[in-house]
């Protein structure tokens, strides 16, 4: 269409070269609601979802959208709608799923910081899954469903500790030492030890390696890990574990990144799964969600400072903070088509060097 594809869902007018989603004019939609906005294209959402869920296809299998990825709750009920479960990390997300319509036995527990309350919370709303990630962890959720007579459904999220190669090391969760997970080489003793507490019941092995994720072959060594732990878990008595949760990471195209590849995906992971009769649970995050929308702003002012040009937007950090916190690439187009090109620094509003979303940037 017109002048081709910017981002998934995203075009240019045949017509006047102004961008639309799904054939809206964006600035239609600035008119109506004001800058700055993030639109998001549920075409795109639905194609995610479904390539993943085709892909596998092959195995039992769940899918629970990582609720941190974007909580909006129109994105939250069209995966429900879709059939997606979520995963949270905290209270206040268990609360937005289920004020989207998910049901406890939509709703995976993760993270690394649970507090007593948010333990709580998630045995009152009957969540699929809780995730832990410590031995004083378990003992804790442990003594709050004896305290509450009911029985706590678990996953012992396991440090593949795997070396990998990510984006930024901030995004990297599975290497060894890294907070989160049990150690692989005590995860098994960890988890026999939690299967004799009472009102504990082992039912979840689980594994994150990281975001914006390439390679398929991670994938592979860190499920041959945890089918392994799950062979010792067995071998020791513990046989009802029903999930194997291999987390998300997929990652998505900001600029020159390679996507992943899906075939290659079924191809490596799900022949080790379909053999042990286990559930295979994936958490999509940004693969769902991270090329389907588009942050619009409005340019203030232009400037000159120190030899430098500035853009100066009404949005910055306060509304996307990869660029600063990470440095992360975003394109920046305009909303109508123009001609010509200048340099740039695109920053924001607030009172702090770091509030940029591109720097030098040839626009």
């Amino acid at each position: 269409m017109g002048q081709g594809v910017l981002i998934a869902g995203f075009t240019r007018s045949e017509r006047d070269g102004a961008m639309q989603c799904e054939g809206v004019p964006i600035e239609r939609i600035t008119r109506d609601v004001g800058t700055p906005v993030y639109i998001y294209s549920s075409a795109v959402i639905r194609d995610r979802y479904e390539r993943l869920d085709a892909m596998l296809s092959a195995v039992p299998h769940r899918i629970h959208y990582t609720l941190k990825a974007n909580p909006n709750r129109a994105v939250l009920r069209l995966l429900r709608e879709l059939g997606a479960g979520v995963d949270v990390v905290s209270g206040g997300e268990l609360k937005k799923a289920l004020a989207a319509g998910f049901e406890g036995k939509d709703i995976i527990f993760g993270g690394v910081g649970k507090t007593e309350e948010e333990l709580r919370d998630a045995l009152a709303a009957k969540v699929m899954l809780i995730n832990v990630e410590s031995d004083a962890e378990i003992r804790m959720l442990s003594a709050i469903a004896t305290e509450m007579k009911v029985n706590a459904p678990v996953g012992i999220r396991v440090n593949p500790e795997l070396n990998l190669h990510a984006a930024h090391d901030y995004i990297k969760t599975g290497g060894k030492g890294h907070k989160f997970g049990i150690p692989y080489d005590e995860a098994l003793d960890v988890a026999l030890n939690a299967a004799r507490l009472p009102h504990i019941r082992i039912v979840g092995l689980d594994m994150h390696l990281g975001s914006q994720l390439s390679r398929i072959e991670p994938y592979k060594i860190g499920a041959e890990r945890l089918l392994e732990l799950h062979k010792g878990l067995v071998e020791g008595g513990v046989t009802t574990v029903k999930y194997l949760d291999i987390g998300g990471g997929l990652g998505v195209r900001y600029d020159d990144e390679k996507p992943p590849n899906l075939d290659r995906f079924a191809k490596l992971v799900l022949p080790l799964v379909a053999s042990t009769g286990l559930t295979l649970v994936m958490e999509p995050g940004r693969f769902v969600i991270g090329n389907a929308g588009a942050l619009v702003g409005t340019v203030l002012y232009r400037k000159k400072s120190g030899g430098k040009d500035y853009v100066v937007a009404d949005i910055g950090m306060t509304e996307l903070l990869r660029p600063s916190h990470y440095g992360a690439f975003h394109r920046i187009e305009p909303v109508q088509s123009a001609s010509g090109t200048t340099t740039a620094d695109i920053v924001g509003p607030v009172c702090e060097s770091g509030d940029f979303l591109a720097l030098d940037r040839e626009i």
